[in-house]
């Protein structure tokens, strides 16, 4: 575990924001707004690719994002010259600094639509002003990290690698997506920097470019042999599978006494060729030799291949894996749910719209898991207003809130509140753990699912709902809402 002052690779943020929130701060601070107190959620509405379950990631690059927020004399001299900013506005910015409250899940926590995963509570300006960023950071890694769990539970058991980073849309989307990727599941990945940064293994076997340099295929194996022994993965399909490839990678083996091995295949029909050369390496006393397939996989391809008997050990996953090439947005938003006035009480805010969806849940709020103490499995998850406790000795009814007539009374149920503090008046107070922890922490969570959430097609509606007291004030306030 480590603090929040730690050492870290990192860059200052400070100006990447959406330029509206900073004459939206400008706009609070001559309205004399930018002292009140605001609350916002962010909340996503749609799990990507239809599937039953999210991942939060990205928390930690937010902390150091918060923690180093501050403008230069280069940053306001450029926003000087937009000449839409007054110089008191200008001049506040060069003491600016968060001082609010953040709350948030932890990273790895399977998380679900409508429910609050992150909520702020700062002055008007600084609130409004993190908002890109918090978005950027969430959305992002929580998108990959997603991907990553459908694909790497499509694998069943079978080691996942991310092999994306050419195929990235960044240095950052492939960094921060191997980071997210490894949190998710990944056994390791080809970015040789998330190893440097985050301690996700590296690792990585040839191109068809280094069979092509040397005059044949089995001196490309035997020279590559000769170098690696302890790690031989050799790639066999430059030329053909069946009738270079693996007869040469096993002539190479053989040569040097290698046994713990594998062989990679990056194209023609991976089911029927893995199976073949299963057979020849078996054959040709090479059991433990290990078969990796790679080449445009995704997570209903891995299933399709393993349901069709392939003798397959391990996969490399690349562009459909850190793009999430078949869902490549994940649709968190940061909405006000409430406000201070002059003594200090919480006025709720709610947002109303024609499409259901995007009407918002408002007040300062709790989010709890509800969790059955005999499986140890995730029933449902409740959310309530800020002062409201859940007695778990106490039985409670649980509402799926698209089907109000569907309903689930739990008993024997433990309440854990999920959304921890990270920032207090300003100052960090959030464990940073390191990204092992938090991988381990991900694969108990979502262990933690029922299988019929986990499906890939038409998976469990995971119950989300609201307490009686909040469900009661959102219906108030779309009743005052609707007569005004």
């Amino acid at each position: 575990m480590n603090t929040c002052d730690t050492e870290r690779i990192r860059e200052n943020y400070t100006m990447l924001c959406d330029f509206y929130e900073l004459t939206m701060g400008n706009g609070y601070l001559a309205s004399g707004k930018s002292g009140v107190i605001a609350y916002f959620d962010v909340f996503f509405r749609d799990i990507p690719d239809g599937g039953g379950f999210a991942v939060a990631a990205g928390l930690d690059q937010l902390i150091d994002y918060i923690n180093d927020l501050s403008f230069s004399e280069q940053d306001i001299e450029c926003l000087r010259r937009k000449g839409v900013f007054s110089e008191e506005f200008l001049t506040y910015l060069r003491s600016f600094r968060f001082t609010g409250d953040i709350w948030a899940v932890p990273e790895g926590t399977p998380i679900f639509p409508g429910e609050p995963i992150l909520t702020v509570r700062a002055p008007a300006i600084e609130a409004q002003f993190i908002e890109t960023f918090v978005l950027l950071s969430l959305n992002h890694q929580s998108l990959i990290a997603t991907k990553t769990a459908r694909i790497v539970g499509a694998a069943a058991g079978r080691p996942v690698s991310e092999f994306g980073s050419r195929r990235a849309q960044g240095t950052a989307g492939a960094i921060l997506g191997a980071r997210a990727a490894y949190i998710a599941g990944c056994a390791g990945s080809a970015c040789t920097i998330a190893e440097e940064r985050y301690g996700s293994p590296a690792g990585g076997t040839m191109a068809h470019s280094w069979v092509q340099m040397f005059d044949s295929e089995f001196e490309a194996f035997d020279t590559y042999c000769s170098i690696y022994p302890d790690n031989a993965t050799l790639l066999v399909d430059t030329y053909n599978v069946l009738k270079s490839g693996v007869p040469n990678a096993i002539k190479a083996f053989k040569k040097h006494g290698i046994t713990r091995c594998a062989v990679r295949i990056d194209s023609g029909d991976v089911a029927y060729l893995s199976r073949r050369v299963r057979r020849m390496l078996n054959e040709a006393g090479l059991p433990d030799c290990k078969i990796v397939i790679s080449n445009s996989l995704d997570e209903y391809i891995i299933r399709d291949l393993i349901q069709q008997g392939a003798e397959i050990d391990s996969f490399g996953v690349g562009e459909r894996l850190i793009t999430s090439r078949s869902s490549p947005v994940f649709g968190g938003v940061y909405k006000l749910a409430a406000v201070e006035n002059e003594k200090g009480e919480i006025i709720p805010k709610i947002k109303i719209s024609e499409n259901i969806e995007k009407i918002t849940n408002p007040h300062f709020k709790k989010l709890y898991r509800l969790i059955d103490r005999e499986s140890g499995k995730a029933i449902a998850d409740l959310i309530t207003l800020h002062d409201e406790e859940i007695d778990d000795r106490e039985p409670i009814t649980i509402f799926d809130p698209n089907f109000t007539w569907k309903r689930k009374t739990l008993t024997n149920y433990i309440a854990k509140p999920l959304l921890e503090p990270v920032f207090l008046k300003g100052k960090c107070v959030y464990p940073r753990y390191e990204v092992e922890t938090i991988r381990a922490y991900c694969a108990s969570q979502i262990d933690s699912l029922w299988d019929e959430v986990k499906r890939l097609d038409n998976p469990h509606r995971y119950y989300v709902d609201l307490s009686q007291r909040l469900w009661d004030l959102k219906q108030a306030m779309l009743k005052q809402q609707s007569e005004s």
